[in-house]
């Protein structure tokens, strides 16, 4: 039995773990130079142990790189060089496709943690986006009609950016000959490195300060936390077979031909099991992820979501978890598959994983959100100047509602998390376009007794020549409602040219001239229970706010309200009564 004094001790270390990527986190954002790290925050910081298992990683990390990215390429380095090649002040970085199956843009940099006796006790890790890699297209993963890797850029192996704590002249020369944005690149890649060897150190610190043998203890005891936690929920599920089925778009190649998502959740009472069953086949384009990028990621990102969303990330979360995927389908992509858009298909998986856990975690698994990463990028150069831009954004959507609140938003998608917008003033300082309008996108959140969350309308006019790269996706397949719920609106982008041309676009480029115009409207989530059975109070009050136009209060919440914001309750009560009828008869649908 261990004393008091030692478990408390054992809880400070765990404290300085969890604390030391988040300050790490907060050093990049004031010192990378590209926006799409310090204000987008387009990275995850964390540490994993001497295995590739993670410890602990930064609240403000990329859900889509919390799930394994960060072990996965530690795990890769050391099948490749063998521990006692990795020295203290080695620096290694990754984006190897094979092993991530991500796109290149996402760089994972380690460094070995030892103790005082040599021993290697963990690593720390940072993964970035690096703004650009080279590759056909501005940006690297931005095209929507790569074929093979090697059209999307430079790859790195595990290789030493520093050896023993010499910097390597050969590697960061061809980092700046392979990238279109030398200086803002090579800016990141500074503080990228900053912050291993800060992180590193101040993890050295607390292994020096209390021992070896208290950290394995206090990182042991915190996967066992995690396990619990993962074990406890399981158990609690209903045992049985839970299947789902949606789809996205296109492959950004054929247009025409949807790609499906079928999932089968297994629950035995002590393991999780997502099997892929019905997933397309390695897609054409680059709308593929490799095994560990896309069927393992959603599968990581949608059990947390369920058991534990408040805990810090460890790997126990997953202890107890299976994933089935065949190779060589679209979330299991082989080797050389194109991947510039490996993390836009991952949301609406992870919705699809939740809608099948509504079964058995009903009180859990919410309606589904907007489900894309909405991406879509300016490029060109800058007016007057021969200067390349560049700036990728990813749009906010709604969220679905659950059994007990509505839905969250506008915010980006369930594998961003809070992740901030780039603000509009640094936009139009930097960039040839201005900000027209934006908004909330009125009726766009799922009617439901909880209401989905809203999407946004943004409008732009550009102030120069440029080119629009679109890559926005289920605009086919609706976030869905739940419990009698209704589905949220889909995205639209509609460009209007100078002259009078309408371009109605999702996937694709085009070139800009100045006045052009750009509307983009987001999706939103899905509704949670039957809409006239919100109350009278929230949809006066979602009316009030605009989130609701009075059409829709009484088309679909059976809510009438004249022109001065009052409910006419002697009409409000027939229309209920006539939607509880509805709602009672056997041959009523949900919407």
């Amino acid at each position: 039995m261990m004393d008091l004094n030692e478990l408390i001790t054992l809880q400070i270390i765990r404290n300085d773990l969890v604390s030391i990527p988040n300050q790490i986190d907060r050093n990049i954002t004031r010192t990378a130079f590209s926006q799409l790290i310090n204000e987008y925050k387009d990275y995850a910081v964390g540490i994993v142990d001497p295995d590739g298992n993670l410890i602990s990683q930064s609240r403000g990390s990329l859900l889509i790189f919390a799930a394994n990215a960060l072990g996965t390429a530690v795990r890769d380095g050391l099948n490749l060089h063998g521990a006692e090649n990795i020295a203290d002040g080695d620096v290694l970085i990754s984006n190897h496709a094979e092993t991530l199956g991500q796109h290149l843009n996402n760089v994972v940099m380690y460094t070995p943690i030892r103790s005082e006796q040599g021993e290697i006790v963990a690593f720390f890790c940072i993964l970035m986006h690096w703004i650009d890699v080279g590759g056909i297209m501005v940006g690297s993963s931005t095209s929507t009609s790569t074929t093979e890797i090697f059209q999307e850029g430079i790859q790195f192996r595990s290789v030493k950016l520093m050896n023993k704590g010499v910097r390597n002249a050969d590697m960061f020369r061809m980092i700046r000959y392979n990238t279109r944005f030398p200086e803002e690149l090579i800016g990141d890649v500074e503080a990228q490195i900053a912050g291993c060897l800060l992180g590193r150190d101040m993890v050295a610190h607390i292994v020096g300060k209390y021992g070896v043998e208290r950290f394995h203890n206090a990182v042991k005891a915190m996967r066992e936390h995690a396990r619990r936690l993962a074990l406890n929920a399981i158990r609690a599920a209903p045992k049985g077979e839970y299947s789902a089925y949606a789809y996205l778009d296109n492959d950004g190649i054929h247009l025409d031909q949807v790609v499906p998502i079928g999932v089968q959740i297994r629950l035995d009472g002590e393991r999780i099991v997502v099997d892929y069953v019905d997933v397309a086949d390695q897609l054409s384009g680059p709308m593929n992820a490799g095994r560990n990028g896309g069927a393992v990621a959603a599968a990581r990102i949608a059990l947390k979501y369920l058991i534990s969303p408040e805990e810090p990330l460890n790997e126990g979360d997953f202890d107890f978890l299976d994933v089935e995927i065949p190779d060589g389908k679209f979330l299991s992509a082989r080797k050389n598959a194109p991947l510039g858009l490996s993390g836009h298909m991952i949301p609406t998986t992870v919705d699809t994983i939740l809608r099948a856990l509504s079964g058995p975690f009903p009180d859990r698994a919410a309606a589904a959100h907007h489900g894309t990463y909405g991406a879509y990028a300016f490029h060109g150069t800058l007016p007057g100047t021969h200067d390349p831009f560049f700036h990728l954004d990813t749009s906010v959507g709604g969220w679905g509602a659950s059994s007990s609140m509505d839905g969250y938003g506008p915010s980006r998608s369930n594998v961003h998390g809070d992740t901030s917008d780039v603000p509009i003033e640094v936009q139009e300082a930097y960039y040839p376009y201005r900000f027209i309008s934006y908004k909330l996108r009125s009726d766009s959140g799922g009617a439901g007794e909880f209401r989905g969350g809203l999407g946004v309308e943004k409008t732009y006019q550009v102030t120069g020549p440029c080119r629009l790269t679109l890559k926005i996706d289920r605009t086919k397949c609706a976030p869905w409602g739940v419990a009698g719920g209704h589905a949220g609106m889909v995205s639209e982008v509609d460009i209007h040219k100078n002259d009078g041309t309408h371009i109605r676009s999702f996937k694709g480029t085009y070139d800009l001239d100045d006045g052009d115009r750009i509307v983009i409207r987001t999706g939103g989530g899905g509704g949670h229970g039957q809409a006239w059975q919100r109350s009278l109070q929230r949809v006066q009050s979602d009316v009030r706010m605009g989130y609701v136009s009075r059409t829709c209060a009484r088309t679909l919440y059976g809510v009438v309200i004249d022109d001065a914001g009052r409910i006419d309750k002697q009409a409000t009560a027939a229309l209920r009564q006539e939607r509880s009828r509805a709602a009672e008869s056997p041959t009523n649908a949900t919407a």
